[in-house]
């Protein structure tokens, strides 16, 4: 289980794309030819695969979806494809995007997956690259070589509304509080309105409760 208390690199949409923008460089180095389908791995592999698909001129993208990682560093037991493919990959060269490999069990479990299908070849890709991780992509924009927790702005709401949700207790606890928090624990320095935000959708999915300001675990916690 990952410590409660670890640092988290924020990733802006400027940074995402310049990465993705790069990944795409490095395909193109390699061969002229775009590959006949890019699978973005849902979720986090959609926005970097579609900028992808832009900088190599192809509209031949499709998607799959695993589960593995939850909010704010939560992780389930192993990795599962949730939604498979719909359409047949026989004898395709397939490029397969995520975000990140951390624990390289989304993909690996992916490559699996798409193996059974019978593909030509099949390449991967990802925008981070953490150099612990048990599986190593074909193309990656940067390396992480000290392990850290990676919020791309399409996951920053869920991920914010996590690593509040884990320190939320039954002592309420003012929001300006709960910011310092975030920076002291996770090394996270967000927006006030953010903040606001993501409690207010805590409150509201029943998973918090509001006492003017302040904010505190729920009584009954639903699942």
């Amino acid at each position: 289980m990952i410590s409660q208390s670890f640092p988290v690199q924020l990733v802006s949409w400027e940074e995402s794309a310049r990465l993705a923008r790069l990944l795409a460089h490095l395909l193109k180095e390699e061969s002229k030819k775009p590959p006949d389908l890019v699978i973005a791995i849902g979720r986090g592999g959609y926005v970097p695969a579609r900028v992808v698909c832009d900088e190599l001129l192809t509209t031949q993208l499709t998607s799959i979806r695993l589960e593995h990682w939850g909010p704010a560093a939560s992780r389930k037991e192993s990795a599962l494809v949730k939604y498979p493919l719909a359409c047949s990959v026989e004898g395709m060269d397939l490029l397969v995007i995520d975000d990140v490999t951390d624990t390289g069990e989304t993909l690996s479990t992916a490559v699996r997956y798409l193996q059974q299908l019978q593909p030509d070849h099949i390449r991967t890709g990802v925008l981070h690259h953490k150099l612990s991780s048990g599986f190593s992509p074909d193309y990656y924009a940067e390396a992480v070589s000290e392990w850290h927790w990676i919020i791309y702005p399409w996951a920053l709401h869920e991920d914010l509304s996590g690593f509040l949700e884990l320190e939320l207790t039954k002592e309420p606890v003012h929001l300006s509080n709960l910011r310092e928090m975030l920076q002291t624990r996770y090394t996270m320095h967000i927006a006030f309105e953010d903040i606001l935000n993501a409690a207010e959708d805590l409150v509201r999915r029943k998973r918090a409760e509001k006492e003017g300001d302040y904010y505190k675990s729920p009584g009954n916690v639903s699942s």
